[in-house]
C-alpha cells in the first residue's frame, strides 16, 4: 500500500492520439511527439488507446513501430486492444515484430467481447464467420500461448530454398511477461490472475456489487492478485483522468474545471444495462491530487500508475500537463525519473 514515505515505482500516460479525418497526418504526428515528450521527461511508460471507425489510433501496433523509432527507453503499451477485431495468429506477430524493433520496450494490452456496434460492422469483418466467431478469454489464451511460442503449425521444415517455422516468428521471448489485460468486472479481475497476465485497471468499473468506485477497484485488484501465481507481487497499474493545474494557465485551469465538470454526472451512479461506474476525474493542483490518490482504495494497492490524458485538449495543453506530472505530481507521490534518463 502506498503511503508518502514510500514511492511509486512507475509513471506511465496514456493518450488516444486523436487526429482531423480530413487531414489526419498531422494528428498522428502529434501522438508520436506526445511519446516522444514522454521519454524526455522520463515516463518510464506511454499508452495509446485503441478506436476503430473513430478518430482516433485504429492501428496502434503500427503507431507504436513508428514510436520505436523514435525513442530508445520508455516502455509503449496498448490500452487496449480489443481482441475480438483481431485473429491472434496474425496479432502476435505483429506485437512480437514491435517488441524487436523496440528492444523489448512492448506491453500489448487487450481485452475481449464482441465489437462495439457489431450488427453494423459484422458484414464487412466476418462476412462469413460472424455467427461462429467466439469472443470468449479463449480468444486470448489463443494469443497468450501463441506469443508464448507454442506450435501455430503442424508443419515446420525446408520446402525448396524456403525454411519454415511452427512457431510465430520473429520470437521475442519476454512479450509474454509483459501482456496485459484491461478489466471492469470481477470476473475479468479472475481470468487475468488465472491467466498469468497483469491488470490494466482504469476509470470504469462493472458496479457487480454496492460501495465506491475506489472500494469496487480495489475489490478487483484483490481478486486478480488472489488468482495470480504471483500472488501480491502481481503487476497492476490504474488509470485514472488526472489534470494538475500547477503551471497552467488560467484560462487553461478554466477549460480543465469546465472539462471535469461536464463529465462528473456520470459519476454520481452506475450507467446503462452493464451498470458501469466512471472514476471522477482529478483536477487541481499536484499536491491537492496526491492527497486524494492516497485517500483512493484503488491506488493504495498500486504501485505503478498510467494516468489518462483528456480526449479534446491542445497540444499546449498536453505539453502543460504532462511535464507537471512528471515534475510535479510524479514527485509528490514519490517518483523519480529513471536514473541518466
Amino acid at each position: 500500500m502506498p503511503t508518502p514515505s514510500e514511492p511509486l515505482e512507475k509513471l506511465g500516460f496514456l493518450t488516444i492520439g486523436s487526429f482531423d479525418g480530413a487531414d489526419p497526418g498531422p494528428g498522428h504526428e502529434t501522438t508520436l511527439g506526445v511519446i516522444e515528450l514522454g521519454e524526455r521527461l522520463g515516463f518510464d511508460s506511454a499508452w495509446v488507446r485503441h478506436r476503430h471507425l473513430q478518430y482516433g489510433i485504429s492501428s496502434p501496433v503500427a503507431v507504436l513501430a513508428a514510436a520505436t523509432q523514435r525513442t530508445r527507453r520508455i516502455e509503449l503499451g496498448t490500452a487496449v486492444i480489443p481482441l475480438g477485431w483481431e485473429n491472434p495468429l496474425r496479432l502476435a506477430e505483429d506485437l512480437a515484430t514491435v517488441d524487436i524493433l523496440s528492444g523489448g520496450r512492448l506491453n500489448p494490452g487487450v481485452s475481449v467481447g464482441p465489437p462495439r456496434h457489431f450488427a453494423d460492422v459484422k458484414q464487412a469483418l466476418y462476412p462469413d464467420t460472424a455467427d461462429a466467431e467466439d469472443f470468449s478469454h479463449e480468444r486470448v489464451s489463443r494469443l497468450l500461448r501463441l506469443i508464448g511460442g507454442e506450435p501455430a503449425s503442424g508443419f515446420v521444415g525446408t520446402e525448396g530454398i524456403e525454411e519454415f517455422s511452427d512457431r510465430v516468428q520473429p520470437h521475442s521471448p519476454g512479450l509474454r511477461a509483459r501482456t496485459w489485460y484491461g478489466g471492469a468486472s470481477l470476473t475479468s479481475a479472475r481470468l487475468t490472475g488465472e491467466h498469468a497476465m497483469n491488470f490494466l485497471t482504469s476509470s470504469v468499473v462493472k458496479a457487480e456489487q454496492p460501495g465506491t468506485f475506489a472500494e469496487i477497484q480495489a475489490s478487483h485488484i484483490t481478486a486478480f492478485r488472489a488468482a495470480h501465481p504471483a500472488g501480491a507481487a502481481a503487476r497492476v497499474s490504474q488509470g485514472l483522468v488526472v489534470v494538475p493545474t500547477d503551471t497552467a494557465t488560467a484560462s487553461q485551469r478554466a477549460k480543465y474545471l469546465a472539462y471535469a465538470d461536464a463529465r462528473t454526472p456520470r459519476t454520481a451512479q452506475p450507467q446503462g444495462p452493464q451498470r458501469l461506474l466512471f472514476a471522477r476525474d482529478l483536477v487541481g493542483t499536484s499536491a491537492q491530487i496526491a492527497e486524494e490518490l492516497y485517500a483512493h482504495a484503488g491506488f493504495q494497492q498500486v504501485r505503478e500508475v498510467v494516468f489518462a490524458l483528456p480526449f479534446s485538449f491542445a497540444p499546449e495543453d498536453y505539453l502543460q500537463i504532462l511535464t507537471d506530472i512528471a515534475t510535479h505530481l510524479g514527485p509528490a507521490l514519490g517518483w523519480r525519473p529513471p536514473t541518466g534518463n
